[in-house]
Formats: structure tokens, sequence, C-alpha cells
């Protein structure tokens, strides 16, 4: 999970296309890319603190990613100023998802529709709210009348031509997605048995445990050196 999220780090400076020169605008991506990433990564980290009473690695590097999925669809045209305030409403956006999908019991232990479907619609939104009218210019030189950012002067137009494109987006994959998994469910394939889930894919279908989680475990060539993970049980409420 740690190592995943790291390369995806990596992945949000790769290549992008053809800049063709416009070395400012370079410039500026990677600088809004990495205040919104680390304003949700250390938004989800006090946020999740406040929340829950406990500090969460996972959730921090979620929460990172949220910040990279919303300002990917303005990095180019918005100041870093704005960027951190993206990261900030991206990770807020995230804990909001997440617990929405608890109560509906939505089983997305990656929280990718959370990630990516939540924080991104409100990266969309973002953009028609702060893209700024230079630097609209200067992306996309040649066209002297895009719409830019409704806080930034440019009215209305932009925001709801990105309404549209939630909806559309949302519509899309929900017909074409939708379809395919209710296939798959009638077809028993969409997911596993309880059996399964309890036990672990791990042992049922990869043929062994990623962890020891078993105290009757007294093998030490089983464990590496200074990993030992135990079962805890929770503490017994107060009657």
């Amino acid at each position: 999970m740690k190592v995943g999220s790291f390369l995806n780090i990596l992945k949000a400076y790769g290549e992008s296309g053809s800049y063709y020169g416009q070395w400012s605008a370079i410039g500026r991506t990677a600088v809004t890319t990495t205040m919104a990433g680390c304003s949700a990564a250390l938004t989800t980290l006090f946020g999740k603190r406040l929340l829950s009473g406990h500090w969460n690695l996972t959730d921090i590097c979620n929460g990172l990613l949220g910040g990279f999925a919303a300002i990917t669809s303005g990095c180019s045209v918005v100041d870093p100023w704005a960027a951190i305030i993206c990261g900030f409403v991206a990770a807020w956006v995230l804990m909001g998802c997440n617990k929405l999908a608890e109560k509906l019991k939505y089983d997305d232990p990656l929280e990718a529709a959370q990630l990516h479907g939540g924080c991104g619609s409100w990266g969309i939104i973002f953009t028609a709210l702060f893209a700024k009218k230079a630097y609209v210019d200067e992306v996309y030189s040649g066209q002297p009348n895009r719409p830019y950012g409704l806080l930034m002067g440019g009215g209305g137009k932009l925001l709801a031509a990105h309404l549209v494109q939630i909806v559309v987006i949302v519509g899309f994959v929900s017909l074409t997605m939708g379809t395919l998994f209710f296939l798959l469910h009638k077809l028993k394939l969409l997911r596993i048995s309880s059996e399964e889930e309890m036990a672990g894919m791990d042992v049922t279908s990869h043929g062994g445990l990623a962890y020891v989680y078993s105290e009757e475990c007294n093998d030490p060539a089983m464990l590496k050196p200074g990993f030992v993970v135990s079962r805890t049980a929770p503490p017994s409420s107060a009657v």
C-alpha cells in the first residue's frame, strides 16, 4: 500500500505529453501539484486524528493521492495558494466520501471511487472557480476568449461547462460499469464468498500468508527479525 502510494507520487511528475516551450507552465504545474498533495496529506493526517483519535499512515497516503487527483484538472492554470485550498478541500471530500461509503456499506477497500471520483469531481469544480485568465491564455495560446475561473472574474460559463462534464462522466461510468457489474453479480463473479473474505485471499487464492497473525505460531523461521504481529481483542465497553 505505502510503496504503491509513493510510486504514484513519482508518477504525478512523469511524462505528460508535449509542452512546446511552455517552461513557465511546467514549473507552475510542478509547484501546484506538490502544494495540493502536501496540503491534502497534512489535512488528512490531522483531520483523521481528530475524527478517529489515532494516526493512520494509510489515510495520509490516500489523502496525498486525493490532492493529486483534485489538482490534476487545473494544475497549470491556478496559483500555488489556490492549490493549497484545493488540497485542503480534497482531504475533507475524501474523508466525507469514505464516511458515506461506510454508511452505504459500499465495499471499496482501495477507496478508488471516493478518491478518484470524489476528489476528481472537486478538482473539476475547483478549476472552474480558480483558473486565472493570464495562465489560461498562456497555456491555450491563440484562444483569447477561453473562459476562466468564476472567482477570478471569469463568470460562470466555465463552471457550468464543468458541472455538465461531471454529470456526463458519472452517467457514462454508471451506464457502462453498472451494466458490467450487474452481469458479473448475476454470474456470481463480482466478489468472493464470505468464507474467503474472512480467511483472506492470501490463503484461499495465493497459497500463503502475507503476515503472521496467529499467536500460536512459534516457529522462528516464519517470523522476520523484530517483526511480530499478534491478535488483540478490543477493549470491553463499560456497562
